[in-house]
């Protein structure tokens, strides 16, 4: 996929989706979510899990974090998963500060891939899955301006060359050319905007 972006900072996205998963009430962690198979603690255990293998991309550190593809097992949350998750986020943030990450090879989800296509794809998660959770648990979603413009650019360019990345994307939902960016970006994700629990 022909793709490219500048660099930004993960940071202020990265604190929202922190702020949306300190803010899941324990008992809302066995509902269901936009994505069909999780339940919203499953949806917390892969944002723990991208964010470990994002920051390992970003670092260069490849190994068993970066080298198992997402679908390997059902991801779940332990006891201390508000701290696990929002020091990863943090990290993952840091991380994609070095210009180092952004260029040459990397690794994530067992695909090598250049470290900026790399980063759009960590950017993406971030996004689409901070709205997925948002969603699932009833709460207001105001993506990082600058995320949410990358985050669509790359879901765009994906959808242009029909490049749905081995069913990691489901097939694009239609949405009107005039909607909010979000909601053009949740459409190219494969998923309805309008998706309530």
């Amino acid at each position: 996929m022909t793709y490219t972006t500048i660099t930004l900072d993960l940071g202020p996205q990265t604190r929202i989706v922190a702020r949306l998963a300190e803010a899941v009430r324990d008992e809302r962690l066995a509902d269901g979510t936009p994505c069909p198979d999780y339940a919203v603690r499953h949806l917390l255990g892969h944002l723990t899990g991208l964010a470990v293998a994002f920051r390992d991309a970003a670092r260069k550190d490849l190994g068993a974090t970066t080298d198992t593809p997402p679908a390997t097992a059902l991801p779940d949350i332990g006891p201390g998963w508000r701290e696990e998750l929002a020091e990863a986020l943090d990290e993952l943030a840091e991380a994609w500060r070095a210009p180092t990450a952004w260029s040459g090879m990397t690794r994530a989800g067992g695909v090598d891939l250049p470290g900026a296509i790399a980063a759009a794809v960590a950017v993406d998660e971030l996004v689409i899955h901070g709205w997925d959770l948002a969603r699932a648990t009833g709460q207001e979603y105001r993506p990082d301006p600058a995320a949410l413009s990358a985050a669509h650019d790359f879901l765009a360019a994906a959808a242009a060359e029909n490049d749905r990345g081995d069913g990691i994307f489901g097939p694009v939902v239609e949405v009107p050319g005039d909607a909010p960016l979000l909601d053009r970006a949740v459409g190219l994700s494969g998923r309805a905007p309008g998706w309530t629990r």
